[in-house]
């Protein structure tokens, strides 16, 4: 079992049924992929949009033998209907998805899994998202990475309102971050990796001398490169992207989600997946929501669940 690679059912108000659907119906020749959800709300959402594939309900990981269906590792979920599932119910069954993913993973009983997309609002306010929800069972420091093969990006801080954004931002936290984002890169990639780092303000505040840029971000970097990281910066946020081959880096860091998200998918769109760098394995995730608004429209790309299928199969050759 240790080269079959999970994907974990997510949100089950969602286009997820749909993109694993036509993700296992292009890979399934080449790859070993099962299902951590529930049986009836795949078999019902699939129905739905007419998607006929053959799938297999297992209750052990053991009796994952059939290649030729789609198996479904089946965690328990009350529904009254397949699309309407009720906040209380959805988040202890995304929550138990996770978990038995985690175990599995853990135990090196499967080396990796993919979380197809969650609604955050599961986690309330304790975790900001998958990663932290991962990294805390891990006990370890995570750094979340947005990843292309062209460029990556990570920001600093994830789904945070943007007046609480500035508090967030000390030295001691971009130099942890991007240390331990170093570290990991270097460990999965086999390359040390360029690193840009952007300022928080427009124009980097124009150089003030009690910028954040002044006073936190260009001493972190100057602490990074004693340490022998391959970091530059602050650069401007609205003009870094435009300059990645004269200035040679292959990782932006920003200060903030949006700062690196809104214009890296502008440039690659469904091409990108999330990759949680610092846990005990490798955890990957579509680089995109839940799609609410197209459930049961037979819509959804599946290229980004695709491509983290690929990434892992490909980095664990």
């Amino acid at each position: 079992m240790k080269r079959s690679i999970a994907i974990v059912a997510g949100e089950p108000n969602s286009i997820n049924s749909e993109i694993i659907a036509k993700t296992w119906k292009k890979l399934r020749k080449e790859k070993k992929i099962f299902v951590i959800g529930n049986y009836l709300i795949l078999k019902k959402q699939l129905k739905k949009i007419k998607c006929k594939i053959k799938i297999l309900q297992i209750n052990k990981i053991e009796d994952f033998t059939d290649i030729n269906s789609l198996n479904v590792l089946n965690i328990p979920l009350k529904f009254k209907s397949p699309f309407k599932v009720n906040i209380l119910d959805t988040k202890k069954y995304v929550l138990q998805c996770l978990d038995t993913a985690h175990n599995l993973a853990f135990n090196r009983i499967i080396h990796s899994f993919v979380n197809a997309p969650i609604d955050k609002k599961i986690f309330s306010n304790k975790y900001l998202g998958v990663t932290e929800y991962l990294a805390n069972k891990n006990k370890s420091k995570e750094v979340m990475i947005i990843y292309n093969k062209k460029l990556s990006v990570v920001p600093l801080t994830t789904h945070l309102e943007i007046k609480n954004i500035t508090i967030k931002i000390k030295r001691t936290l971009i130099e942890k971050k991007i240390f331990l984002l170093n570290k990991y890169y270097k460990k999965l990639f086999k390359k040390k990796p360029i690193i840009a780092v952007l300022g928080l303000n427009p124009h980097n505040s124009e150089n003030r001398k009690n910028s954040v840029e002044n006073k936190i971000i260009i001493p972190a970097i100057q602490g990074l490169k004693q340490l022998g990281v391959d970091v530059k910066g602050p650069f401007p946020a609205d003009t870094v992207f435009n300059n990645q081959k004269k200035l040679k880096y292959n990782i932006v860091v920003g200060m903030y989600h949006d700062q690196v998200l809104a214009p890296f998918k502008a440039l690659y769109g469904y091409d990108a997946i999330n990759i949680t760098l610092g846990l005990d394995y490798l955890r990957v995730s579509p680089d995109h929501g839940t799609a609410q608004d197209i459930i049961g429209k037979n819509k959804g790309n599946p290229q980004s669940l695709i491509s983290s299928i690929n990434f892992l199969h490909n980095i664990n050759d």
